[in-house]
């Protein structure tokens, strides 16, 4: 992962359809990071609505995209938190992205056409994203669950070593606290559990990532569970 200084631009897709109950989880998480928070211009965070090919100019100008979703399939309680690189799901059916493309495609087709990003995807498990009739909102489940999916996108930009502050100009100050988030479930459904903090996340920002701080996939690879 490299840090903030060779990262010129990151992009944040919100990701989803206002109207649809859960499926506006993305664009929920983009209301709160734009009213409640102040970026650097190296960050630009986007409502982008569904996840489509229109979204590959955005992919190709970054050097790292955060997708944030709403998700299905993953076999958690509905409201569940996950953490997970985009190529983490490339053919799985566990968990499907709630539109027709998943990230992993958009950075394989701007790698085709001469980009080059990486990217982590976030994403909660929704209970209801097809209603009967057009409904804006959230159900309970996953409305509880913004807070914790806000935090987890937060720690991850300040693990990119992204420094920002609050909307009124005090600066952000990093929780003490652990919270945990799911990684991308394993090829036998299940999912395993990463811890996150913003307070160790900026320890390493600042220094090479420490071995304790695999990735899903690399813990997954070392633990010989997928």
């Amino acid at each position: 992962m490299r840090p903030m200084k060779e990262l010129s631009h990151i992009t944040v897709l919100c990701v989803g359809n206002r109207l649809m109950l859960d499926d506006g989880a993305g664009p929920a998480v983009f209301d709160h990071l734009t009213s409640s928070y102040a970026f650097p211009p190296e960050v630009e965070l986007v409502d982008a609505g569904c996840m489509t090919m229109a979204l590959l100019p955005k992919v190709m100008a970054s050097d790292y995209v955060i997708a944030v979703d709403a998700i299905d399939g993953t076999g958690a309680k509905p409201g569940t938190v996950f953490r997970f690189a985009p190529e983490d799901i490339a053919g799985h059916d566990v968990m499907q992205s709630l539109h027709d493309m998943r990230l992993v495609d958009l950075i394989n087709a701007a790698e085709l056409m001469g980009g080059s990003c990486s990217g982590m995807c976030f994403g909660v498990q929704a209970e209801n994203m097809s209603p009967a009739v057009v409904t804006e909102g959230l159900t309970p489940a996953v409305f509880d669950a913004l807070g914790l999916l806000c935090d987890a996108v937060l720690a991850h930009l300040w693990e990119l070593g992204v420094r920002f502050s609050h909307a009124d100009g005090t600066a952000f100050v990093p929780p003490m606290g652990a919270s945990k988030v799911c990684g991308a479930p394993c090829s036998d459904g299940r999912s395993d559990e990463l811890e996150f903090s913003a307070t160790l996340a900026s320890r390493a920002s600042d220094a090479a990532q420490d071995d304790d701080e695999m990735s899903f996939t690399e813990r997954c690879n070392a633990d010989e569970q997928c």
